[in-house]
């Protein structure tokens, strides 16, 4: 019953762990089409914050989906409480941890992107849209997911037969077909250069 939870207050506070870090903590979350390219240029961003001594972690979408939540399905429900999941992973990552978050998911619905931005909280909450067109998307189809999408082997596919709705007003959006993985990797770090500074 939730009326018996009564979450422990903690000596250490999430600004002493920022403190200690020498750097604020925020979830930048990169959202987009399969094979958009959000994984490969959140690990670009990942790479530059590590060599900037900026504690990290990177969240995608397999890797959840085979661990903690292995038990959901890609039904609008199930992909629902995945993305809540991992949105209050993410919560106590910067709040507990001190940690910059990095999330690559779909997350196809507009309403649990804002789901995820009330649970971190909007000043800790980044968005990167990974507009990358699905024609695109398609002919990479790095997975093979799109042609066992179009053959009917996988049911409820983003962008074939289950929808993506395009993020209203996203923190900042990237084509990946207008610039290299280092271009796009460079204006999330511009992008976020001062919100890492404990002191901005």
């Amino acid at each position: 019953m939730q009326e018996n939870i009564i979450p422990h207050k903690f000596s250490i506070t999430t600004e002493q762990h920022r403190a200690i870090k020498k750097h604020t903590s925020f979830l930048i979350w990169f959202t987009g089409l399969s094979g958009s390219g959000k994984s490969t240029i959140a690990n670009a961003v990942n790479e530059s914050l590590i060599n900037k001594s900026i504690h990290t972690c990177i969240l995608d979408g397999d890797s959840v989906r085979k661990g903690l939540n292995s038990d959901l399905t890609f039904s609008p429900d199930g992909r629902r409480e995945n993305i809540r999941r991992i949105a209050e992973v993410a919560n106590l990552m910067i709040t507990h941890a001190g940690l910059v978050v990095l999330g690559a998911f779909i997350s196809p619905y507009e309403r649990d992107r804002l789901r995820i931005k009330q649970i971190v909280g909007e000043e800790n909450y980044i968005e990167i849209y990974i507009s990358t067109p699905l024609e695109v998307c398609e002919k990479r189809d790095v997975k093979g997911l799109y042609k066992k999408a179009r053959a009917g082997v996988i049911k409820d596919f983003t962008g074939i037969d289950a929808p993506y709705e395009i993020p209203e007003n996203p923190s900042l959006e990237i084509d990946a077909t207008k610039y290299t993985i280092e271009e796009a990797s460079t204006l999330i770090l511009n992008h976020i250069e001062n919100k890492l500074n404990t002191n901005g």
